[in-house]
């Protein structure tokens, strides 16, 4: 099978445009993982698409090549038997990409474009937990109708402002008062319009949600999905800052925590509410005194699949394959414990 692997902010997606560094760097991180873990299974032909800038040694057996715009990119999509994309939740970028590949006919190794519309969605997100009862943050849509300073007054602060479709921490900030919120909502509106490059950018704001801010350990659960179940893998403490933009900085695999089996299984049962999500996902949670609290699915690899390789001896890239393709693994053990940043930088210890 010809696998075209296209991480689309180091991948061409934003040829001959400004890149983001920390969208850059993580972006690198995941693509180089990935493309050693693929070419380690042996029985594919592997294709990385990259901009020029980023054109750094590929693992043996892995062609790197340069794409100049999105006619190169359709070109790969075209020749190849199936896709690994990655690619920002802002501005609709992944759920566009991905409905893309499947007009095209080409499998899609990952969450489909409906699932990725509905996991990426914030806005929405909230209704779909609260039905199958799981805990997520009071949360508002800040509609143009709706006065920011009340509604804040209504969850109670502090809250957090940030991007409906976003990715990572970009445009998200801790307001612990009103008078802070212009400048949170300002930010949200810039990274939300930024758009990154999918296709174009108009600089059109999309929508913002606020939420009640949840005080507690930030953790993520990474897990293997066949579209229609979801097995977890490993539960990842974050380390996030807030102060008060919020940054990742990376985080370590795996957390110990009295929470831990009860993380698992919210996630897990978010998973399965979101039909078409395959391969490797993500799900951040807050663990509150109350308990697990999901706050938003990633519908896409994630930084912490660069520690959890290195907590296994199995290939979670060729296990994620399997996901894809309808069979769900054993979870592997965890032998490690590993570190990793948002650099990508990866520590066992």
């Amino acid at each position: 099978m010809r696998i075209l692997l296209y991480e689309f902010i180091t991948g061409g997606g934003l040829a001959g445009r400004p890149v983001p560094r920390s969208l850059a760097r993580e972006g690198l991180a995941m693509r180089a993982a990935l493309l050693q873990d693929l070419a380690a299974i042996g029985t594919h032909r592997v294709v990385a698409a990259t901009d020029s800038r980023f054109a750094h040694p590929a693992p043996a057996g892995v062609d790197m090549l340069v794409v100049r715009g999105t006619a190169d990119i359709d070109a790969l999509i075209r020749n190849s038997d199936a896709v690994w994309l990655i690619a920002p939740e802002t501005g609709r970028c992944l759920e566009r990409l991905a409905a893309g590949i499947e007009r095209s006919g080409t499998m899609l190794l990952g969450p489909d474009a409906a699932a990725v519309r509905i996991a990426a969605d914030k806005s929405r997100l909230p209704r779909r937990l609260a039905r199958i009862g799981i805990d997520h943050p009071e949360t508002l849509v800040l509609a143009p109708a709706v006065n920011a300073p009340v509604a804040g007054r209504r969850i109670g602060y502090p809250i957090v402002v940030k991007p409906a479709r976003g990715a990572g921490c970009r445009g998200v900030r801790l307001v612990r008062h009103a008078r802070e919120l212009p400048v949170a909502i300002d930010a949200a509106h810039r990274a939300s319009g930024t758009r990154p490059g999918c296709r174009s950018s108009n600089g059109a704001g999309g929508p913002l949600v606020m939420q009640r801010y949840m005080r507690g350990p930030a953790v993520s659960v990474s897990l293997l999905a066949n579209g229609h179940r979801a097995v977890p893998l490993a539960i990842n403490a974050q380390r996030i800052t807030a102060a008060p933009a919020f940054a990742y900085r990376g985080g370590s695999t795996p957390f110990e925590h009295p929470l831990a089996a009860a993380s698992a299984a919210a996630a897990t049962r978010t998973c399965g509410a979101i039909p078409g999500l395959r391969g490797f996902v993500g799900v951040d949670l807050v663990l509150t005194d109350a308990g697990p609290v999901v706050i938003e699915v990633n519908p896409r690899v994630t930084m912490a699949y660069l520690g959890l390789r290195a907590a296994v001896d199995e290939n979670i890239a060729a296990l994620a394959l399997a996901a894809c393709h309808g069979t769900l693994p054993t979870p592997p053990v965890l032998r490690r414990r590993a570190r990793f940043t948002a650099a990508g930088q990866v520590v066992c210890f």
